[in-house]
């Protein structure tokens, strides 16, 4: 038998049945995945935005129609005098202003200091700073109507009473901006601050060259939220303000409320032309609130 004669071996793949199956496209996996879960969010959206759009189109509506039966989503006979008539009774211009130096300044304080306090909360290692942070959170579980009291003491006692310092100081500091950049600074590799103070960095220059930056969304979420705060603040500031030229928005708008009667229309007119200001710093910032790369700078 010569050595062309001889059988030759199979192959190991020729011995594996071979799979009649098709391969799976990761592409069509994630597509029906993501369809339930899109699904879900357009329902929400639409639960959540049909009561506002009510509310816009409602103060485009006459007082008539407001509460003719059957209701109606859409105004037969669109009207801008809710609009109008709510700017000419009250001193809005004022009122803009005036809530604008609030929420302006208080928006910038609070981000100053949440920032500084969650990167000490973060970054250093100390029993005294973990019972702070414990403190702090424990001032959300207090209703605000039981810290009124006491923080409308203090203010008055400091002479700040019927002031925008009365309103702004006692909002600075909020447990939740500072639990907001404490868990993001722990976020922070570990590595990327001691390379630092290996390169001579103090800490000062390592928080203000490194740590801001990185931090800059959760400063502008967090600058988006408190600046919400404070142009929907009513309660605080309706207790220190007894000058109608210090009044903010909020308390004007509750003064176009009457004693026996509500202009309903008006009263539409009004809370529309105050949510304008926050939808317009939502669209222009929320192309900034993204994640950041916390690993940029560091080496594999």
């Amino acid at each position: 038998m010569t050595t062309t004669d001889m059988p030759r071996p199979l192959d190991a793949d020729a011995k594996q049945p071979v799979s009649r199956k098709r391969p799976r496209n990761p592409a069509t996996g994630g597509l029906r995945r993501a369809v339930p879960a899109t699904t879900l969010l357009w329902i929400l959206a639409c639960l959540y935005g049909l009561p506002v759009l009510w509310f816009i189109l409602s103060s485009l509506k006459p007082s008539s129609d407001l509460f003719s039966y059957p209701l109606t989503l859409v105004p037969h006979n669109p009207t801008l005098s809710g609009f109008k008539a709510a700017w000419d009774s009250a001193n809005f211009s004022q009122y803009f202003i005036n809530t604008a130096i609030v929420c302006v300044i208080t928006t910038i304080l609070t981000v100053g200091v949440s920032c500084c306090t969650g990167y000490a909360l973060a970054k250093y290692d100390n029993k005294w700073l973990k019972a702070f942070f414990i403190c702090i959170l424990a001032t959300t579980m207090l209703p605000s109507e039981v810290m009124l009291a006491p923080e409308f003491l203090v203010v008055r006692n400091l002479g700040l009473y019927n002031s925008f310092a009365g309103i702004i100081l006692p909002a600075v500091l909020t447990a939740t901006g500072c639990f907001m950049f404490r868990q993001f600074f722990l976020t922070v590799p570990d590595e990327l601050v001691e390379a630092a103070r290996i390169d001579g960095a103090r800490e000062l220059a390592i928080f203000a060259r490194i740590m801001v930056p990185l931090s800059r969304p959760i400063m502008l979420t967090l600058a988006i939220l408190s600046f919400q705060w404070r142009w929907n603040d009513y309660i605080w500031p309706l207790l220190m303000l007894n000058d109608p030229n210090k009044f903010t928005v909020q308390i004007g708008i509750q003064s176009i409320v009457g004693a026996q009667n509500i202009n309903w229309s008006v009263l539409l007119g009004a809370s529309v032309i105050s949510m304008i200001p926050l939808i317009a710093i939502f669209l222009v910032f929320q192309r900034y609130v993204m994640g950041a790369d916390i690993n940029a700078g560091l080496k594999d």
